[in-house]
């Protein structure tokens, strides 16, 4: 049978006991709902915390890796716009050209037409100055190294951009002899050809290049929401679950005041005693 004392109040012991946990849970889903994570540090969960900031680190990289992608992105896309300039300048100076092979034109004609073959090339050579991406310019080698490699992902993969250097068949095109028909003919066969072949084939590389620095660039994406996603599993708290158990907490702290208030008053009845 349990004694009464004014000296210890088991009862009232226990219900603070009750209330403390009350309150110790109830901080923590408080802390929850407020943040929106379940665990926010090496206290809450210390193997789940330590998971969660290498995953985080990875999100970083990822978009690190993004960031880097993008701008070679934009170097290359710069040089597909110089390229594809300078292709759609060679079907005028094809023109010209075939126009220089005719022996029946006279001398004046001959030079109006060179001197519009001349302006045609140093638009091209100009087209190949304005390539220019966050200081790098694919179409000369002055402003490129021969190759730039981009990392690609967390395993230290890259992607390469190849420079073209179209300046140096421009210059030789522009720099070609146009005196007479036969030699506006070897222009044909031999300079301009070349420049035709060394255009087309820098548009292929290019797109290639920059078709495959796409793709990877969606893959992160995808990669870095999936990661996400997997990081939220572990760390984000269930706002739904911590709501109803936050109203619960709350109604059962209540309780353990009413509670504690209770068998606080037991002393107080052992006053009665004495009257």
């Amino acid at each position: 049978m349990a004694s009464n004392s004014i000296l210890t109040n088991p009862e009232a012991l226990v219900a603070l006991r009750n209330l403390e946990r009350t309150n110790t849970l109830l901080a923590t889903t408080q802390n929850r709902v407020s943040t929106g994570l379940k665990v926010t540090g090496a206290i809450d969960d210390a193997s789940n915390f330590a998971i969660a900031q290498g995953i985080r680190g990875d999100i970083k990289a990822l978009g690190a890796i993004s960031q880097g992608l993008n701008n070679s992105k934009g170097i290359a896309k710069v040089a597909i716009a110089g390229a594809t300039s300078i292709s759609d300048l060679l079907q005028t100076v094809r023109q010209k050209l075939t126009e220089l092979s005719n022996e029946g034109i006279t001398t004046t004609q001959r030079q109006i037409l060179t001197n519009d073959f001349a302006e045609l090339l140093s638009q091209a050579a100009n087209f190949i100055d304005n390539a220019v991406f966050n200081g790098v310019n694919l179409l000369d080698t002055a402003l490129a190294a021969p190759s730039i490699n981009t990392l690609s992902n967390l395993a230290g993969g890259t992607l390469t951009l190849t420079n073209q250097n179209l300046r140096t068949q421009v210059l030789s095109l522009a720099a070609a002899g146009l005196g007479t028909a036969n030699a506006a003919q070897g222009v044909i066969a031999n300079q301009y050809s070349n420049l035709e072949s060394v255009v087309n084939a820098a548009l292929g590389s290019l797109g290639a290049e920059a078709r495959a620095l796409d793709l990877q660039t969606a893959f992160l994406d995808q990669i870095t929401d999936a990661t996400e996603e997997g990081l939220g599993n572990i760390v984000d708290a269930d706002m739904a679950r911590e709501s109803a158990r936050l109203t619960a907490l709350q109604v059962r702290q209540q309780l353990g005041v009413q509670v504690l208030g209770i068998a606080n008053q037991a002393p107080q009845i052992l006053l009665g005693l004495f009257q």
